[in-house]
C-alpha cells in the first residue's frame, strides 16, 4: 500500500496518509476540518525486485563483478588489426609499416 501526500487549500496544511490505492482520497483536512484537501502528485518510491525469476546479473556483489572482468577474454587480433603474412594489416589492409592497427615493435 502506498503512502499519499495532501494538501488543504483552505489552512494550507500537509500531511500524508498510508492507504489503499482502491480507497478514496481524503477529503476533509484534519486539522481545520473542511472539504479543501487535494492529493498532492508525488515521485513515487523506487522498487526493487528481488528473488528468483529475474536476471542474473541483477544485485551481483562487486568482488563477483571483479571477477568476471579478470574472465573476459581479451580482444583478438581480427579485432585491433593484425598483419597477414603478405604484410597487410587485416583491419585496413595497409601495408604493415602505413598500418595504425598493428603493434610496432
Amino acid at each position: 500500500m502506498p503512502t499519499y501526500e495532501y494538501q488543504c487549500e483552505a489552512c494550507g496544511h500537509t500531511f500524508e496518509k498510508f492507504q489503499s490505492i482502491k480507497a478514496r482520497p481524503v477529503r476533509k483536512c484534519p486539522e481545520c476540518g473542511k472539504m479543501k484537501v487535494r492529493r498532492l502528485l508525488g515521485t513515487g518510491a523506487a522498487l526493487i525486485f528481488k528473488g528468483s525469476g529475474f536476471y542474473a546479473t541483477d544485485y551481483r556483489s562487486q568482488s563477483y563483478k571483479d571477477g568476471a572482468k579478470k574472465d573476459k577474454p581479451k580482444a583478438d587480433a581480427s579485432e585491433k588489426g593484425a598483419e597477414t603474412s603478405s604484410g597487410a594489416c587485416t583491419g585496413c589492409k595497409k601495408a604493415a609499416g602505413t598500418c595504425p592497427h598493428v603493434d610496432k615493435e
